[in-house]
């Protein structure tokens, strides 16, 4: 697969709707061939009251404990955090996450956990634990708020709120992007106790950079590429470390998308920035494994597959469906392989399939300003071979600066290209990507409970309109806004017309998708999706819907691959970056100017203070 990067050639808290709307792009000629017509497809005064008296009647027994360190097994007293205690009493049934300590052992403290797990008619579903550590004779866990006052009359506990770590200061950037897509009045908004972990699909990332916290950010790394050319090491290719710091850096000045991210590292590129497709597949089983245990609800594929394919068939597309089915939202790169004459078409995977969101690339001259943005020649754009018009929408993408290890073979390749040891300037859509993963892990926060469909759907209601000449669709619907995307309360499902596709395998009992039944009924009626872009559901979008009125499946036809197509077929794929990309025309703003900062405030829909 080729990555898609430049153009191608302690204690706080414990605690821890869908519309009907989905759309089709429109009709489209490319080269000759018709691609038409594809689907886009709290607490209040009440607990503050509680909290008051709680933490005044808890003094007594906080201080019978300050010298517990050094008590006996057979000195009963538990120790219970006062705000668990809280919300036991005004949220008995909330789910909060909790760190149970015993004076004995981490069995004890299981064994505890389970006791407290079956007062409640038998039933532990979403009670489980989480983690254990033998050396502080502890368990990481989640139940019902209410069973944290039956685990306190058990002898010899400590049960405190498995509590956020915040960052130790306020995450910060001087460059355009956070502020131009809206991140940045995020990093300081309510909600990051939710925060999910964002998995990267790449080359590995360094775990030794500032951007990570020395390693804290990160919470798994597996080595799954098979390819001899690979070095082993943390990330010597350094692409991957750039997309995880674009998604989630922490370090002063450089600031990624969602900094209070953790990361899960899936390494499966070797020192070039070459794939084997298998591996990736390998990548997205492990995530579909894991999700439960490391909170995988965002996952970002940076690279494309080198043979085209309809997505009913390819094992990769199946792949990522599966995670997409299974709650995890899929970001992946359009690809690098555009053209200056016309539209690429957009015919690997995974960015081919309908389901995900693939992002596109845009250039944002150094502005803030919608109005000066466009879409780099690069930027892959187009129908796919099974009709579907990609990416959906868009992200900045173009003169990025972001981490890469201090021997990372980019910085070889590209010697002009380094600001600093361990940053360098690159371009593609594989960093156009992980600004949407970064965007939907903030949606995630403060909408844990919402579906890949409905993160995609506020994502591209509330895309900033690009103004193209003679573009159409190159950069989707428009570029990423995740502030109004994150702070919307409903979203509509752009998948709508597909989703009656999808059911239960009878034989697996996995969610999957019936490329079939979808097949004969696209095939046989124009208006199979029955859509419209005048859905009441996108009114408040930000983008123009004129393009995207005017309907029809009349004049569909489909390309099945054939192998006159993969000649050089082979299990490859690769990363996104955009090889040409070398620096930005003379006197083009990277970082924030006054003026532009001043802009910025006076845009309401960029979020930020006036």
């Amino acid at each position: 697969m080729r990555g898609k990067g430049e153009g191608m050639s302690r204690q706080n808290c414990g605690t821890r709707d869908d519309t009907r709307s989905s759309a089709l792009w429109g009709t489209g000629n490319r080269g000759g061939d018709s691609r038409a017509n594809a689907l886009w497809g709290k607490g209040g005064r009440f607990l503050g009251a509680i909290l008051t008296v709680l933490f005044v009647t808890a003094a007594p027994l906080a201080g019978a404990n300050s010298g517990r360190g050094h008590r006996a097994p057979s000195q009963a007293a538990s120790y219970l955090d006062p705000l668990l205690e809280a919300k036991a009493h005004t949220t008995p049934n909330a789910y909060v996450k909790v760190i149970i300590q015993s004076d004995n052992s981490a069995s004890d403290a299981a064994n505890a956990f389970e006791a407290a797990g079956e007062t409640d008619g038998g039933r532990t579903d979403r009670e489980h634990v989480k983690g254990q550590y033998s050396f502080l004779s502890a368990v990481s866990a989640t139940i019902k708020a209410k069973k944290v006052l039956t685990l306190a009359r058990i002898p010899g506990l400590t049960i405190t709120s498995d509590a956020t770590i915040e960052l130790a200061a306020m995450p910060t950037s001087n460059q355009v992007w956070p502020t131009a897509s809206g991140v940045r009045p995020l990093w300081s908004e309510s909600g990051s106790q939710n925060m999910p972990t964002i998995a990267i699909v790449d080359s590995g990332i360094d775990r030794t950079h500032p951007c990570f916290s020395s390693g804290g950010q990160i919470l798994r790394r597996e080595v799954l590429t098979t390819l001899p050319q690979s070095s082993g090491s943390d990330d010597t290719r350094g692409h991957g470390t750039f997309v995880a710091g674009i998604a989630a850096c922490q370090a002063a000045g450089y600031a990624g998308a969602a900094p209070e991210a953790k990361l899960v590292d899936l390494d499966v590129m070797d020192d070039n920035g070459m794939a084997r497709t298998s591996d990736v597949i390998a990548a997205a089983q492990w995530i579909y494994q894991n999700r439960a245990q490391y909170n995988i609800k965002v996952a970002n594929f940076s690279l494309h597959s080198s043979l085209p394919s309809n997505f009913t068939e390819d094992p990769l597309d199946k792949a990522v469906e599966k995670l997409w089915f299974s709650g995890v939202t899929v970001v992946a790169a359009a690809g690098n392989y555009g053209r200056a004459d016309g539209p690429s078409g957009v015919p690997f995977a995974p960015g081919n399939d309908p389901f995900v969101i693939t992002v596109g690339a845009i250039d944002l001259e150094g502005s803030v300003s919608v109005q000066r943005h466009e879409t780099p020649t690069w930027s892959a754009y187009g129908y796919t071979h099974d009709g579907f018009r990609k990416p959906e929408l868009s992200a900045a993408g173009r003169y990025m600066i972001g981490p890469v290890s201090a021997s990372a073979t980019l910085k070889l390749a590209k010697p002009e290209n380094v600001v600093s040891p361990t940053y360098m300037r690159l371009s593609g859509t594989s960093f156009a990507a992980p600004v949407v993963a970064g965007a939907a892990a903030q949606i995630l926060a403060r909408h844990p409970n919402w579906t890949p469909d409905q993160v995609k759907g506020a994502l591209m209601v509330t895309a900033r309109f690009v103004p193209e000449e003679g573009l159409t669709g190159a950069a989707g619907v428009g570029e990423v806004n995740a502030f109004r995307a994150a702070t919307r309360s409903t979203a509509p499902n752009p998948n709508l017309a597909l989703n009656q596709f999808v059911g239960v395998d009878p034989v697996t009992g996995a969610t999957v998708f019936n490329a079939v039944s979808w097949t004969d009924a696209a095939e046989s009626s124009a208006s199979w999706s029955d859509v419209s872009w005048t859905d009441v559901s996108w009114s408040d979008a930000s983008w123009s819907t004129v393009t995207w009125s005017d309907v029809s499946w009349s004049d569909v036809t489909w390309s099945d691959v054939t192998w006159s197509d993969v000649l050089a077929a082979a299990d490859v794929s690769w990363e996104d970056a955009a090889d040409s990309e070398v620096a930005p025309p003379e006197g083009t703003p990277l970082t924030m100017t006054p003026e532009e900062e001043a802009a910025a405030r006076e845009d309401p829909l960029l979020g930020l203070s006036p």
